[in-house]
């Protein structure tokens, strides 16, 4: 049996050997939506929990949006420009909207990575397009400390707009269940200080942070509450356009609204296809990073890892690929890494428990800790360099189908499971349907 897995621009087919039995793992088919430019301009107007678009935009005199950085293949061509000439034509000037990227700590979008990012030129030629800088202290506004005792600071630019949307994509996260929405905020525009608590040992760790999961979900509660903070210190509600896509990129579901019930709304949507129920664990279960963009580094080929976690059999052997064109991630991520094969897991996990702010990009390196206590990891690359490949702390792998026979023969076990889509499916064990 051959299988196609999502493979930086292509694909990766991997053969499975005769006499196994193979499951694929793949959500539901996502309907994509007739006329996206037409659902676009009727979720301005049927806006979610506030009045349209157009009625909160009269009287501003500024606007913000924000949008996802390249990590994410959110649609921005579909929405960014219609939303723009709509601020227009409700009376706020060009030159004062604002397109901020919500980086987080990730490294800034320029050049024709930044053209890729909106999707056309129309925008980058017609309103102001910036970066965040989460490490810059002096761009962002300080509004105190939450209720579990986060600094919050955000950047200024998106604080001080008469009007402030943000945009994005929502989908399973491995940590703040959903992406999307008050996500865009927290980290997306947020100051390293905010970043780091939220992604320390006593968030990451809890239970509840898991993908596709908001119930009791510490980070999930720190971002509502952010987004309360936020709107009180201006006396202005948030609003929030999200989208949802197929497998193909296809949009499938749009909204506008208020911050929060247009993200829940969207939620509901994405819940009903990410999901995905087996019967059964396996001892031997293949994955991607999901393609590009997300397996463009080591860094976010991670939460390839983490999504099957629930589908593992003790000490399984999970094998993953993820082209990592650009290698393994940043400088910091790299020293987390080194930090990890010189002090060994349990170390590495004792010496982040307690601390109140993370190192930057440390906890990825936690959360595939969290991977490797439930299974063994296997990776298939070709953009690691012989250096990099060292510091992934996993197997590095020649051949799929030879990894993938490895584990049947060494496990015993004829099933296999192939999730094709990595992050973007959340398989779920359940005994009985």
């Amino acid at each position: 049996m051959k299988v196609d897995l999502l493979y930086g621009k292509s694909v990766l087919t991997v053969s499975c050997p005769a006499k196994t039995n193979v499951t694929v793992i793949r959500k539901p088919s996502m309907p994509a939506v007739d006329n996206p430019g037409r659902a676009v301009t009727d979720a301005f107007a049927q806006a979610v929990g506030c009045d349209s678009l157009q009625s909160l935009a009269k009287g501003s005199r500024s606007a913000c949006i924000l949008i996802c950085d390249i990590t994410r293949p959110v649609p921005n061509h579909l929405f960014l420009r219609p939303l723009i000439e709509a601020l227009i034509g409700a009376g706020i000037s060009s030159e004062n909207i604002t397109v901020l990227v919500a980086t987080g700590l990730h490294r800034p979008n320029k050049g024709d990575e930044l053209a890729s990012v909106i999707g056309d030129d129309w925008v980058l030629n017609n309103v102001n397009v910036a970066n965040h800088h989460a490490l810059n202290h002096e761009d962002h506004v300080d509004l105190g400390f939450t209720s579990r005792n986060t600094p919050v600071g955000l950047d200024r630019q998106f604080v001080e707009a008469d009007l402030g949307i943000a945009t994005g994509l929502v989908e399973p996260h491995f940590m703040a269940g959903y992406s999307g929405g008050r996500k865009v905020i927290v980290p997306g525009i947020a100051h390293s200080d905010t970043i780091r608590t939220l992604h320390s040992a006593r968030f990451m760790e809890d239970p509840a942070s898991v993908q596709c999961n908001l119930e009791g979900n510490p980070l999930h509660e720190e971002q509502l509450e952010i987004i309360e903070m936020l709107q009180r210190y201006t006396g202005r509600n948030l609003f929030a356009l999200n989208t949802v896509i197929n497998d193909e990129r296809e949009l499938s579901f749009v909204n506008f609204g208020e911050i929060v019930a247009s993200h829940l709304e969207a939620v509901a949507f994405a819940d009903q296809y990410c999901k995905v129920y087996t019967p059964k664990r396996f001892n031997t279960v293949v994955t991607s990073a999901a393609g590009f963009p997300l397996d463009q580094t080591y860094y976010q080929t991670v939460k390839g890892m983490v999504n099957p976690m629930g589908i593992l059999a003790e000490r399984a052997n999970l094998i993953i690929a993820s082209e990592c064109a650009e290698g393994l991630g940043s400088p910091a991520y790299r020293a987390s890494q080194e930090r990890l094969l010189v002090e060994g897991p349990d170390a590495f996990r004792a010496g982040i428990i307690n601390k109140r702010l993370a190192d930057i990009d440390e906890w990825e390196t936690e959360m595939q800790l969290k991977s490797q206590r439930r299974a063994n990891i296997k990776l298939y690359t070709t953009g690691l360099s012989a250096d990099e490949r060292a510091l992934t702390g996993v197997e590095i792998i020649e051949s799929v189908d030879a990894a993938i026979e490895d584990s049947v023969k060494a496990t015993g076990d004829s099933a296999i499971a192939i999730i094709p889509e990595g992050p973007y499916v959340v398989p779920t064990y359940q005994s009985q349907f």
